[in-house]
C-alpha cells in the first residue's frame, strides 16, 4: 500500500487492487504446492510424537524429595530498635533526628569513611605520569 502521509499524488486503487489480487493468487498457489515440497515434514513430526509418547510412557524417573522452603524468621529476633527521642522542634532538625543517636544501633555497619586515593599512586607511577 501506498504511505499514508503522501498525499500529494493520486491514488491508483485499480493499480492496488490488482498488486492484492496477485499476492493472493501466489499465496493459494504456494498453500497448494506446499504438501508436495515439504509435506514429509508432517510424517516426520508425527513419527516423533509417536516415539515421544512411548518414551514418555516408559521411562519414569523417581526424583528425591527436595526440602522445602525455611520458614521465615520474624524481624523482631535480628533487628532490635530502642524507644525514639523526643521529636525535635524545627523541620530542619527533623531530617535524619532517629539516625544520629548511637543508642538506637539504627547504623548496623557503622559510618562510611572514604579516603582520597590516587590512581597513580596505585599503580606507582610519579605524579606527573598523566597530563
Amino acid at each position: 500500500m501506498e504511505d499514508s502521509k503522501r498525499t500529494s499524488e493520486p491514488i491508483n486503487f485499480v493499480h492496488q487492487d490488482e498488486i492484492w489480487k496477485a499476492h493472493v493468487k501466489a499465496e493459494k498457489h504456494l498453500a497448494e504446492d506446499w504438501p508436495n515440497k515439504w509435506g514429509f515434514l508432517t510424517e516426520v513430526y508425527k513419527e516423533y510424537e509417536r516415539e515421544s509418547v512411548k518414551l514418555k510412557n516408559t521411562v519414569t524417573v523417581n526424583l528425591p524429595q527436595l526440602p522445602g522452603p525455611r520458614p521465615a524468621t520474624p524481624p523482631q529476633k535480628y533487628i532490635h530498635v530502642g524507644p525514639s527521642p523526643p521529636v525535635p522542634q524545627t523541620t530542619q532538625a527533623l531530617i535524619g533526628w532517629r539516625s544520629g543517636h548511637m543508642r538506637l544501633h539504627l547504623d548496623n555497619y557503622g559510618t562510611v569513611h572514604h579516603g582520597r586515593r590516587s590512581f597513580l599512586k596505585e599503580l606507582g607511577w610519579p605524579p606527573d605520569g598523566c597530563y
